[in-house]
């Protein structure tokens, strides 16, 4: 006998051998997995029927037919001569012939893997077999033989699932115990349950529960998911504000800066004054007014403007006139005051003998005077700004931009700057466009538009 039975599993084995004591020589066991089917079925086969010819056949869902018939007959005969195109009953009848082997005890665990045929082979050599052959199978699946009596496997009670437990486990916790107690009734009975009891994880741990930071590294990752998105929208804006940082002043609009027709006229009352201020010991070195006088000066007339240049070069001594031999009396303030009234008085007959001098071509403006001539509104595309004017020149060498570019000085930081700019446009549609036929080494500096009133509030910035 085996070293540990319990005892309803003790008595199963004898009520089985009581079945093939009353003639019944076909017996199934049954039930579900964890059980202990085979365990039984070892017990049985050790125990009873010593003086039987035994074989146990453990089959699986790889074993065939003829590897079942060869194992099972192998442990019936001595060297058996096995015809595998006979069924196993009559390979059986063929040895038995041969070599009678006396009272036959089959034990076949796993009995839900045989085949129909096999089955049928069973049945026959128990009804029909030459001698005693009793036949015990252990299966899951009721109803599979229909000439075997079917024993069910019942599972253990509390009583013996403690028993099996203290056979296995030294240090079992009370009964008492509520987590002990909850497995032995969660386990019903199941013996490969109870043997699964691990008594370091079966304790109850109570223990403060630790602070969980999932909620705040989730925060953490969307506030970062966030922050990435919001970066990359604005990607571009940035760039822009970089280039405008690094390449002109963010200067707002002044509105007190003078714009080009002020800034003429304030010359002009500058040099009206300058004339009015003349010492009066160089009158009577002036002539009197003449037809060549009034050609040079204009008159004063809404559609007419004084030409002081002319004015300033009339009151010079002129070599070319001959001074009288004789002492001419010098002439007062107010006799030259009136001498100027009465031919302002006859501009009539004046202006039928001037000509006006005509200029075909305007005198071509450079430097900040060529930007302070144009319109406000107007734009100019800017390809570079330097703090050494010997690098604009070079720029302006090396990529054959003379006569289509000009240079104008500001300062920035308290240094002075050299811009160099390429044409004027009236709107800035036709600077994009224009710039589209610079060279490609002058684009790479990537040049931008910028407006004349702005580079006119620069040019003013000097004065300051």
């Amino acid at each position: 006998m085996q070293s540990q039975i319990l005892p309803s599993r003790a008595a199963l084995v004898d009520r089985i051998a009581l079945q093939f004591e009353y003639g019944q020589n076909l017996i199934c066991l049954l039930g579900a997995s964890g059980l202990g089917k085979s365990y039984l079925l070892e017990t049985f086969i050790t125990d009873k029927y010593l003086e039987f010819n035994k074989a146990f056949v453990q089959l699986s869902g790889k074993m065939t037919d003829q590897q079942f018939i060869t194992e099972l007959l192998e442990q019936n005969f001595r060297n058996p001569l096995i015809d595998h195109t006979l069924s196993l009953s009559e390979n059986f009848y063929q040895l038995y012939k041969q070599q009678p082997c006396g009272n036959c005890l089959w034990v076949i665990d796993g009995g839900r893997h045989l085949s129909d045929e096999m089955i049928q082979q069973l049945e026959t050599l128990a009804k029909q077999s030459p001698t005693t052959l009793y036949i015990l199978l252990a299966s899951q699946s009721s109803g599979q033989f229909t000439q075997a009596v079917e024993i069910h496997l019942e599972a253990l009670n509390i009583s013996e699932s403690k028993q099996l437990m203290r056979w296995f486990f030294d240090n079992l916790p009370v009964e008492e115990d509520p987590v002990f107690r909850t497995f032995l009734q969660e386990a019903q009975g199941n013996p490969a349950l109870l043997l699964a009891w691990q008594p370091e994880l079966q304790t109850a741990d109570i223990r403060a529960p630790e602070k969980s930071y999932k909620l705040l590294y989730i925060i953490l990752l969307l506030l970062t998911t966030m922050l990435l998105i919001i970066g990359f929208l604005y990607k571009a804006d940035m760039t822009q504000w970089w280039k405008a940082h690094y390449q002109q002043d963010t200067a707002l609009p002044v509105e007190t800066a003078l714009s080009t027709d002020a800034v003429v006229n304030s010359q002009r009352d500058t040099e009206l004054k300058a004339v009015e201020q003349l010492e009066p010991e160089r009158a009577p070195e002036l002539p009197s007014p003449t037809v060549e006088t009034a050609e040079i000066i204009k008159q004063p007339d809404e559609k007419h403007e004084n030409n002081v240049a002319a004015i300033v070069d009339s009151l010079a001594p002129d070599k070319t006139i001959e001074q009288p031999s004789q002492p001419v009396e010098k002439p007062s303030s107010d006799e030259i005051a009136a001498a100027l009234t009465s031919d302002a008085k006859n501009t009539d007959n004046i202006d039928s003998l001037i000509e006006e001098p005509v200029n075909d071509k305007p005198p071509l403006l450079s430097g900040n005077a060529w930007y302070l001539a144009q319109p406000d509104n107007n734009f100019v595309i800017q390809l570079l700004a330097v703090t050494n004017p010997q690098i604009s020149e070079k720029f302006i060498a090396e990529n054959t931009l003379q006569g289509q570019v000009n240079t104008y000085k500001s300062m920035r930081s308290g240094k002075p700057w050299w811009i160099v700019t390429y044409g004027s446009f009236s709107t800035l549609s036709d600077a994009k466009k224009a710039a589209l036929s610079l060279s490609e080494n002058v684009r790479k500096n990537q040049p931008f538009y910028k407006k004349i009133s702005k580079i006119k509030q620069e040019i003013a910035s000097l004065d300051q």
